[in-house]
Formats: structure tokens, sequence, C-alpha cells
């Protein structure tokens, strides 16, 4: 049975919360936003059209999101007092408790996403490293608990190119995750990821370590602007699909996009190389690989900002990128998470996509640093 102090707590952070996302200027927002859908000639340009759609969208989450936790703080008011009464059971009362506070906290976490990116789709892209089969097949691993987490959370999924390993797990994927602060959410997943068992692939069953590199980038669209030099661009097409069989493509469907960079910071050159093969229609596939360097093109002006940010607030954690921030340990039944010092006994649960508790505490160390 819960406490008062639990039911006081509960009722101020419902109220905490009605100040910090300024829930009655947004119900102003979105009655001012949804009359210029009303205007004649509203879906003339049917591209702005549905940028103001997605925009009345957006707010009315925060507002339906705010209402849900009202909601559910009222009711469990209601229950504790009807306890009182002998009107509900102790169980009644947790179950009413357990609800409220899952609202409470998503909801304080999304708060907390406040960057122009981190409400975008993202791009999720998985290098095995050196080690050849025992690294392909912990590639493939952290590919299916991604999916998992995708599935499990409501995203939608696809994959935009697929490169299978020699003999099991594969060499690369890039993973599209669409959905609601998909990027804010799995940001902080980037860097390399390692992985600590007694190895399938080995015939002494040696303890064997294998690393995979994980990249997330903001998946951009035409609404966002950046700057793309065509001259720096070139285009190889081929012929995607299986190993043989049905699985052939007759046509060559696929595309590889190659970019030479230039950083307009550093004056640093390097090449970027996509390759889409998520249809089988070229001109798709172009149009989805050019979506993929809009978005490493964006994350790379984020990236600047945020390193740029480090140096004026010395002394505040800074987020690497690209170094090493997990360990999975499977004979020892442990996940630790090397920046937060996060971690769970939960191996399985883990690798079935369960990591919104590495999530949540990487949130909660590092958005402060972000949003200041």
């Amino acid at each position: 049975m819960i406490t008062i102090e639990q039911l006081k707590d509960v009722k101020e952070r419902t109220a905490a919360l009605e100040r910090y996302l300024d829930i009655e200027n947004k119900l102003v927002q979105v009655e001012e936003e949804q009359l210029r859908t009303q205007a004649p000639g509203f879906w003339d340009d049917a591209k702005k059209a549905e940028a103001q759609m997605k925009k009345v969208k957006e707010i009315q989450k925060w507002i339906d999101g705010y209402r849900e936790v009202k909601t559910l703080s009222d009711e469990l008011e209601l229950s504790f007092d009807f306890f009182k009464d002998d009107l509900v059971t102790e169980e009644e009362v947790d179950v009413a408790y357990s609800k409220v506070l899952t609202a409470v906290e998503s909801l304080e976490l999304k708060n907390m996403l406040r960057q122009e990116a981190d409400q975008m789709d993202c791009v999720l892209k998985i290098n095995s490293g050196a080690g050849g089969t025992e690294s392909q097949d912990w590639a493939s691993m952290l590919m299916r608990m991604y999916m998992r987490w995708a599935e499990t959370n409501g995203y939608k999924l696809s994959i935009a190119n697929l490169q299978e390993g020699d003999e099991a797990g594969i060499k690369a994927v890039t993973m599209n995750i669409e959905g609601s602060f998909a990027y804010g959410y799995l940001k902080g997943e980037n860097g390399v990821h390692r992985l600590v068992r007694v190895s399938p692939y080995n015939a002494q069953g040696k303890r064997m370590t294998s690393f995979a590199s994980v990249f997330v980038t903001p998946l951009v669209d035409d609404s966002i602007e950046v700057n793309i030099e065509p001259a720096r661009m070139s285009w190889d097409t081929f012929r995607s699909g299986g190993a043989g069989g049905q699985n052939v493509n007759k046509v060559e469907s696929g595309v590889r996009l190659r970019y030479q960079y230039k950083d307009p910071y550093t004056g640093e050159e390097e090449e970027i190389l996509i390759e889409n093969t998520e249809t089988r229609d070229q001109p798709k596939n172009k149009e989805n690989a050019m979506r993929q360097l809009r978005s490493i093109l964006y994350d790379k002006e984020l990236q600047h900002r945020m390193e740029e940010q480090a140096k004026v607030e010395a002394g505040k954690k800074k987020i690497e990128w690209g170094s090493q921030i997990r360990s999975y340990v499977f004979d020892d039944r442990r996940v630790k998470d090397h920046r937060t010092n996060y971690q769970t006994s939960d191996v399985n649960g883990v690798m079935d996509g369960k990591i919104d508790d590495f999530i949540k505490a990487y949130l909660m160390e590092f958005s402060g640093s972000e949003n200041a």
C-alpha cells in the first residue's frame, strides 16, 4: 500500500509537469495552429500543409500526455480516499499508483528531449568490428536487440541496407527507425558495444571479446535545410538481392552514393559512402540514399555544436561519440553502461530489446548538459 508521501510526490510531479510543459500556453498555441489548417487553399501546397499538420500533432501530443498524467493522478487520489472508506482494496490503489508513476516518468523523460533533432526519426547503423564470424554474430545480435526495442515501443523499422556475414551474422546494417522521439531516445546508443562470452565459434570454448560500432543520426526530411554540393556527389548502381535463386534482382536497383565531404570548420575531407537496397525501385532507393546523406550532414553539424558547447561549458561532462559505451558480459550475467554506471543482470531481457533503463539513465545524466 502506498503512503501519503508517495501520493503527494505524484501530485507535485504532475503540477511541475504542467509548469515545465507550459500546458496553458500550448492550449492556445494548438488552437491557433489548427485555425491555420482551415484557411482557404490550405491543401494547395501539400508539402507545406503536411508540415503544418505535423506541427499541430506534435503540440497536441504534449497536451494529451499531460492530460493522461493528470487523469491518472486524480484517479490515484480518489482511490486513496476510497480505500479509507473500504471501497477499494490495497491492490487496486497500488495498481493505480503504478500506472500514474509510469506515465509521469515517461513524460518527464520526453521533457528532457528538447533539442531540435530529438523528435526526429533516426538512422541506426551497426558495423561489426575485427574478429570475423564472432564479431559479425555480435552485430546481428545487436540488430535484433534494436529491432525488438522498436517493435515493443511501436516504432516503424525498415532495413535500408544489409551486408550478410561470411559464415554467420552480419558485417553491417543500416536501419531507419520512424516515430516520435526515435532519435532522442536512441542517440545515447552511439559508440562501441563490447561483448564478452564463451564463443560458440571457438572449438576450445574460450572466453572471447567482440566489438561492434553503433552510429545513430537524425533522419531528416526536406523541411530541414542541409547544404549539399551536387559537384561532390557521384552515383553507382548494382544488382541487389540475396545469395542466389529467386532473390537475385535482375535489374540494377541498388544504389551507391559517394559524397566528397569537406568539413566547413576544419577543412578536412572524407568520403561518405551510402548504399541503399531498400526497394526494387532505383529512383526510390536514390531518394532514400539522399535522405540518409542529409541526415549524416545534419548530424555532423550537430556534433560540431556539441563540441563547441563542451569547450564553453568546461567542467560539464562531455558526451563522447564513438567511444566504448557498454559491455555485455554473458557468463557473468551483467550488462554495464560505462558512462552512467547503470547495470543489470537481466542479460536475456536486454538482448530482447529491454534497454529503456539504459536510455533513461543516459538521458538523466546527460540531457542537462545538452539542453543548457
